[in-house]
Parts: C-alpha cells; sequence; structure tokens
C-alpha cells in the first residue's frame, strides 16, 4: 500500500505538507431563497453577534449568496441548500464557531421548511509519489487488469461508496487530486470526500426543527467516524496534523 507520509524536500527546504481537512454544515430547505442571505439579515435576528466584521462584501443574488466573516466562517446560500463552513485548521473542535450559527438559524428560523441535513467532511491526503494519488486508488480498490492502460494514457480512477449507519446514510467519494505549490511542482494526493445524510421525517415545523437541532449535534461524531473510516480502514495509518487548503 502506498505511504501517505508527510512531504519535505531537503534541497529546498521546503515545509511539510500535511494532510487537509475541512468541513461543511447544509441545511436543506424546500422553497428558499438565496436573496434572503444577507449580512444585515443575520446580525439584526440574531444569529451571528454583531460584533462579526466582514472579511469582504457580501455576494447577493437569486441564484447564490454568500457573506464570509474575518473569523473565517462562511454561510453560502445555492439553490435549496443553506451551508455552513469554517476551516478547521488544527482547531479545538469546540471553539469552532461555524455549527453554532446553524444551530442558532435553525431556532431563529424554526418555521422554514426543512427538509434535511447533510454534514460533509473532507480530508485531502498527499503522496511522497508523483501519481501516488492515483496508485493508491488503484492497489486499494481495484484488481490488476489491463483495462488500467488503454489509450495513451493510464486510466484516472475514482469511486464512490455508500455506509448505511444507524442514525443516517454515509456516501464517500474518493477521487485523485493535484495540490498545486507556488513555485514548486503540483503534488499528487487523494480527495476522500464524506457525506453524512439525514432526513426528516415529522410533520409539525417545530418538530422537524428540533429534530434539526438534535441532528446538528452529531457533526463531531460524524467527522470522527468519517475520520476513522479514512484513515484506519483506508489508509490503515494514524492521520496527521490537519491545516485547511480550501482557504488558498
Amino acid at each position: 500500500m502506498q505511504s501517505a507520509s508527510p512531504l519535505t524536500n531537503p534541497s529546498t527546504n521546503t515545509p511539510k505538507l500535511q494532510d487537509i481537512e475541512d468541513l461543511t454544515i447544509s441545511l436543506v430547505i424546500k422553497n428558499f431563497n438565496p436573496t434572503l442571505l444577507s449580512y444585515e439579515f443575520l446580525t439584526m435576528s440574531g444569529i451571528v453577534p454583531n460584533t462579526w466584521e466582514l472579511a469582504k462584501q457580501p455576494i447577493i443574488n437569486p441564484r447564490g449568496s454568500q457573506v464570509i466573516f474575518k473569523n473565517s466562517v462562511e454561510i453560502i446560500a445555492q439553490g435549496n441548500a443553506l451551508n455552513f463552513r469554517e476551516p478547521l485548521n488544527g482547531k479545538d473542535l469546540d471553539k469552532l464557531e461555524f455549527t453554532k450559527v446553524a444551530q442558532k438559524y435553525v431556532e431563529k428560523m424554526s418555521n422554514a421548511e426543512y427538509q434535511g441535513l447533510s454534514i460533509s467532511p473532507k480530508i485531502i491526503v498527499p503522496f511522497t509519489e508523483e501519481e501516488g494519488g492515483k496508485e493508491f486508488i488503484h492497489s486499494t480498490f481495484f484488481n490488476e487488469g489491463s483495462w488500467r492502460n488503454f489509450g495513451d494514457n493510464s486510466v484516472q480512477a475514482s469511486l464512490s461508496l455508500s455506509y448505511e449507519l444507524e442514525e443516517c446514510r454515509l456516501g464517500v467519494n474518493i477521487n485523485p487530486a493535484k495540490l498545486q505549490q507556488p513555485n514548486n511542482p503540483s503534488i499528487s494526493a487523494v480527495l476522500f470526500a464524506g457525506n453524512f445524510n439525514y432526513g426528516l421525517i415529522n410533520d409539525t415545523p417545530e418538530a422537524r426543527a428540533n429534530d434539526l437541532i438534535k441532528q446538528l449535534s452529531s457533526w463531531q461524531k460524524n467527522l470522527e467516524i468519517f475520520r476513522d473510516l479514512v484513515y484506519q480502514k483506508f489508509l490503515q495509518k494514524a492521520p496527521k496534523q490537519q491545516e485547511s487548503f480550501f482557504d488558498s
């Protein structure tokens, strides 16, 4: 099995590149209008503190809206989904703000037509070999065969998995990836993208909102499950310190 060791370049003293981790919480809301998401709405409703400063001018339009704060909390509305995100960056999970904002939104907007919840972690693992990410997928999930070398280049393989858990369904997509570094060659990697999907079965808005708040509290447990799946089952190794590639 390929190794996913931290990368260094002794000749250039390039810093180690650690595994990269990100997580998004998505509320699925029937008949949601993305233009309703604004800095004024978030602060005046008490969903976010009015002391939070914007990182840049919000984007508000019918196709999608985005509000990003200087503390790295992002709220993005697109279609029927309202997404809450904050880079992990090795932070203490108990001090992350985006999950509190998502819960506060449900509490303040309890009459919205909630249809479901998705908790979506991502882990990117870099490899020392030039094609290490692609070869890891081939050697871990597929048998040898001539199908790997058909045409001018060896095939790029990816796969989707689905697991039935006690309270939800977990989907996992595994794809080869490239990490771009300034003034350095790109690095081969594998992207593990998870999606814990929760449905809502209660009829009344109040009951559905209460179910949603309860499910939101599972995000840390979901993250731990996903980390165990990636590191213990797929990579068969201990996790390294995380940092966020998605900020750059």
